[in-house]
């Protein structure tokens, strides 16, 4: 019996294994990773803007108990680093960000919501920006309305 076997040689399948390695060491450096950038830019505004809204509901919700509200402050030397939202009664820590190294945010460093809402200080807005992209997230002090905006 002469049997004939169709298959590919060790030599052929170490030849296309190196191929595909070589156009993959050649397209992952072109991968635009700009978009995953962009992308936890936008995660992290949105995060921002959501947090002080939160800072927000906590000091209406707690009025009762608490005439000192709630505040969100920024850590760090600007660019911040992050923040924490605190109790401005018992000066609790409710919840804590860290923002990447490669977002920028700057502007105001404390965010103190009374018992109505409102924004009892001065700083009412903060710029988040990174890979050519920025947000501005503005509170209105009277109200404590919170916009995010692209710029």
């Amino acid at each position: 019996m002469n049997k004939s076997y169709k298959a590919y040689s060790l030599v052929e399948l170490i030849i296309v294994v190196m191929f595909i390695g070589i156009l993959a060491a050649i397209s992952v450096p072109r991968i635009d990773f700009a978009i995953v950038s962009k992308q936890k830019l936008d995660t992290v505004a949105q995060k921002i803007a959501v947090d002080l809204r939160r800072t927000r509901r906590l000091a209406i919700a707690d009025a009762a108990n608490n005439s000192n509200g709630f505040e969100m402050k920024m850590k760090g030397s600007q660019p911040y680093s992050g923040y924490e939202i605190e109790n401005r009664e018992t000066n609790e820590i409710v919840d804590s960000l860290t923002i990447d190294s490669d977002i920028s945010c700057t502007g105001g460093d404390t965010f103190e919501f009374g018992p109505m809402g409102n924004l009892t200080d001065e700083d009412c807005q903060l710029q988040v920006a990174a890979q050519g992209r920025s947000f501005t997230i503005t509170i209105i002090p009277a109200t404590g309305m919170v916009k995010c905006v692209e710029n």
